[in-house]
């Protein structure tokens, strides 16, 4: 559904993103895993044509996002880190707003109500945005997605900033799309993604760490002992893994 290739965005002489390559394939949930600055969000502003690639390409359903992206964009539903909400507009009224700008051609208030029904904002439809909890607003953030039924969800980091009952809230939200949606999920934390993803992706300083089922991924905690078949000099072998950050011994 999503093809990333050789991936490079650079700034100047600092590259945040270095020959990524990665692929999502129908109906599958992906999630970014790494700190703040790997280059989550750069990917995901590329991948919805919010950003340019200095190198690579990137491909929706076939079709490559800087050379059709109006056909591209409309199989995408996004969700940026914070919410593209208007605080002076009503719920109901933000979501007509965003149904027209998207030229969604599915009857309107059938399916806003749809929306509303899935996201769990039917009882606030009626209030402005402004007075809503963070939680609300996610969720918000979310249906505006969700508009013109996409085939595919990308959201930045959908449980940031929320307690945990709101958190528990998203994170059975997005269990339930996954079943109709392809999905990319952004995070820092790996638990908060590790139990609606079918693989995550984990980036650090631009580069793709690993790429790995979540439950592979929880076995590589600190204490793991890892066995690394490598070819080269003995010595040299040594000193490179010994430099590794967080190896505390290589024998």
């Amino acid at each position: 559904m999503i093809q990333v290739r050789e991936l490079v965005k650079q700034y100047g002489n600092k590259k945040v993103l270095d020959h990524v390559s990665f692929e999502i394939g129908k109906g599958e949930v992906l999630g970014l895993l790494g700190k703040n600055g790997a280059g989550k969000s750069t990917i995901m502003n590329i991948i919805t044509g919010n950003l340019t690639a200095t190198e690579g390409t990137v491909a929706v359903d076939g079709y490559d996002i800087a050379e059709r992206p109006l056909t591209a964009k409309s199989k995408i539903g996004y969700l940026p880190e914070l919410p593209p909400v208007y605080p002076e507009m009503s719920v109901n009224n933000y979501l007509r707003f965003v149904y027209d700008l998207k030229r969604c051609r599915l009857t309107r208030d059938n399916h806003i109500k749809e929306v509303c029904e899935q996201t769990g904002i039917s009882e606030v439809r009626g209030r402005l945005i402004r007075n809503l909890s963070k939680g609300y607003r996610q969720r918000l953030g979310i249906a505006q997605a969700m508009i013109g039924n996409p085939d595919v969800l990308i959201l930045d980091e959908p449980t940031v900033g929320l307690d945990p009952q709101q958190v528990v809230e998203v994170r059975e939200l997005i269990g339930r799309l996954k079943k109709t949606h392809t999905m990319l999920l952004s995070s820092h934390i790996l638990t908060e993604i590790q139990y609606v993803c079918d693989r995550i992706v984990v980036l650090n300083e631009g580069h793709i760490a690993a790429d790995d089922t979540p439950e592979n991924l929880m076995k590589y905690r600190a204490g793991t002992e890892l066995k690394v078949r490598a070819e080269g000099k003995k010595d040299r072998i040594e000193t490179v893994l010994s430099g590794i950050p967080g190896v505390a011994k290589v024998k």
